[in-house]
């Protein structure tokens, strides 16, 4: 049975046992999205008239207040009767989307980079529309289980998608598939796009500054932003700072080097957090996040963007605001593990 969803007056039809987050983005209807597991509580709306099931809501993210006063996490939240619903943040076609959809991709390679990370490569069946900076999700076969990995791509590169991957003890996804079997050639079902982790429209983007900070992986969408932002002006002043623990960790170095040769006012900071650099090395020493602060007099005009653990998202954030960075200006996307 479907039910329908009315949003700034945009009708969308709800099946019964879909998201209210996935039949608006499948039908082209913007809504704000990041962690779409119900930890971030990015996508929460209020229900002004009908029913729901709150499904698998956490208590922490969307409190018993404020389900009694109509708030619902529309990643997780399924319509039980024709409803009226307004999102937080703004209007609900107020940005830029793709629409979500499910394609095939074929494995074009699954290899080492760095250590417990590899890059996966995967030919789609047809080129997906998305933003630098967004994310896809991959079923894990003979499971229900999905799991996200940001885009390491432009938008231009619609065809071969690139994903950063660390595994995780025990992971189904990681240590049970892709470093455990997943093979050149095999089929994968992939959603996407998804997240709001991305440039504003370049007519509106202002060309200031951008300071990037990655922890591990969190570098793959990263990689995204910076190539777009320097397409569009090939002179803007970009730093990106990679978080690691040791030089084991680090990757794409050549990748970083060829941007800085061709872009002379893009830096790259690799940083590691446990091991003292080597000597000769443009390695530092200590968290990407203090290092900024050392090397940023004031973020004034900036914009900031952050990609991996949450506490060195946290902390990130509370760097960019010592240096004054303007908090509509600052933009995260924290990894958090999956559960079975």
């Amino acid at each position: 049975m479907a039910y329908t969803a009315t949003v700034d007056d945009q009708q969308v039809s709800c099946g019964e046992d879909q998201s209210m987050l996935d039949a608006f983005l499948r039908a082209g209807v913007w809504m704000p999205n990041s962690c779409n597991q119900g930890t971030c509580g990015t996508c929460k709306l209020r229900v002004l008239n009908g029913a729901v099931d709150h499904g698998d809501s956490p208590a922490d993210t969307l409190t018993a207040e404020e389900r009694e006063v109509g708030l619902a996490l529309a990643c997780q939240a399924r319509l039980r009767s024709d409803a009226v619903v307004e999102t937080l943040g703004g209007a609900a076609g107020g940005g830029i989307t793709h629409p979500l959809r499910d394609l095939m991709a074929t494995v074009l390679g699954n290899d080492d980079i760095a250590r417990d990370t590899r890059r996966l490569r995967l030919a789609l069946s047809e080129p997906l529309a998305f933003h630098a900076g967004q994310y896809v999700e991959l079923t894990v076969p003979g499971t229900q289980l999905r799991r996200q990995y940001s885009l390491a791509n432009t938008a231009d590169e619609d065809e071969v998608l690139e994903l950063h991957v660390r595994s995780v003890s025990g992971g189904a996804a990681t240590e049970r598939w892709i470093f455990d079997g997943l093979a050149v050639g095999d089929q994968i079902p992939v959603t996407g796009p998804l997240g709001d982790f991305f440039l504003p429209p370049e007519d509106s983007d202002d060309g200031g500054p951008m300071v990037l900070i990655g922890g591990g992986t969190g570098l793959a969408p990263l990689i995204g932003l910076a190539r777009t932002a320097l397409s569009r002006d090939p002179g803007r002043r970009v730093l990106l700072y990679h978080g690691v623990r040791g030089v084991d960790d680090l990757y794409d170095l050549d990748r970083m080097a060829e941007l800085t040769t061709v872009h002379p006012a893009f830096t790259f900071i690799p940083v590691l957090s446990h091991e003292a650099p080597a000597q000769g090395t443009a390695h530092r020493a200590g968290l990407p996040t203090d290092l900024f602060v050392d090397d940023i007099d004031s973020a004034r005009g900036w914009s900031g963007w952050l990609c991996g653990p949450p506490p060195m998202v946290e902390a990130g954030v509370k760097a960019f605001k010592r240096r004054r960075m303007a908090p509509r200006m600052i933009h995260r996307e924290k990894f958090t593990p999956a559960t079975d």
